[in-house]
């Protein structure tokens, strides 16, 4: 077995049809897709069953409600492929995307990691964007997270895996963003990442989804992982975007979080944090915004 698509299912009986139907419909026999029934409470548990029953590469296992990152460590463990993808159950592939894709990583299998654009947000009014990539590789994996940008878009889908790259490591089951924390620890396995033109993930917004219902706890999850990776990869680019989103836990909480202290003084942003402090930084950050 070459490939396991792995696809958490958790309360998504509108769209999970189209999401299997978009990767049966991806023209690559050497696949199994693994549905992960996360103890959906609506009418997924049932439609999991109907879509194995009609397709054999599809299996079903139905879990107690353990959350997404559960939910993939369960799809993990139960993988055959040589390669992991995931897809949630509200997104899509875009037809041919996994065959070029597949056909690319057989041309390269030293590849460990393949990244492939991901049309962000689609639905929402001011947000939605295509993420493209040029085709590169990159055997230095801070170039990649740093140069690459890759902390901008460290999500679990838009990416094909060695399998063996998770062996020992598991997605976080108590917290949201979970992606971030375990990207950093995958590309330290790594010995060469690949970006690519081809293919794409449509990532569809969802107004009751994890994003847009982040709360402080969420984001300052997001900020732990981040400050775990800023002593080992960092440019300015990167703090400024850390800082970002300490700026957003004190608008949503009124608390300032701990941040990983490096001098960087770029920006303006950078330069008044290094001048007056965090502290004041956010608290000036909030009274603009309240301007505004």
């Amino acid at each position: 077995m070459k490939l396991t698509v792995v696809i958490p299912v958790f309360n998504t009986e509108k769209t999970l049809r189209s999401c299997v139907g978009s990767i049966l419909g991806q023209n690559y026999p050497d696949m199994e897709i693994i549905l992960i029934d996360d103890e959906s409470p609506d009418a997924c548990p049932s439609i999991c069953d109907d879509l194995a029953e009609a397709d054999t590469r599809i299996r079903v296992i139905h879990q107690s409600h353990g959350g997404l990152g559960c939910a993939r460590n369960s799809g993990v463990a139960l993988a055959k492929g040589d390669y992991i993808t995931f897809v949630d159950s509200d997104d899509t592939l875009a037809p041919q995307s996994l065959a070029r894709l597949m056909e690319m990583i057989d041309a390269h299998p030293e590849y460990d990691l393949l990244e492939f654009p991901i049309a962000e947000r689609i639905g929402h009014p001011r947000k939605q964007r295509v993420v493209q990539f040029p085709q590169q590789e990159y055997d230095d994996m801070k170039a990649y997270w740093l140069k690459g940008k890759a902390y901008r878009h460290a999500y679990a889908c838009n990416k094909i895996y060695k399998r063996k790259l998770f062996d020992g490591i598991k997605y976080p089951e108590d917290r949201n963003f979970e992606d971030v924390a375990v990207l950093p620890l995958l590309l330290q396995r790594c010995r060469k990442v690949a970006t690519t033109p081809v293919g794409l993930y449509n990532y569809y917004y969802n107004g009751e989804g994890i994003t847009a219902r982040a709360t402080p706890q969420d984001l300052e999850a997001l900020l732990q992982a981040h400050n775990r990776i800023l002593p080992l990869w960092h440019d300015s680019e990167y703090y400024a975007h850390v800082v970002n989103i300490v700026l957003d836990v004190y608008d949503l909480s009124g608390r300032v979080p701990q941040l990983v202290s490096l001098p960087y003084h770029d920006s303006l942003k950078l330069k008044l944090k290094q001048s007056i402090g965090l502290k004041n930084l956010c608290r000036l950050h909030k009274i603009f915004h309240r301007i505004h």
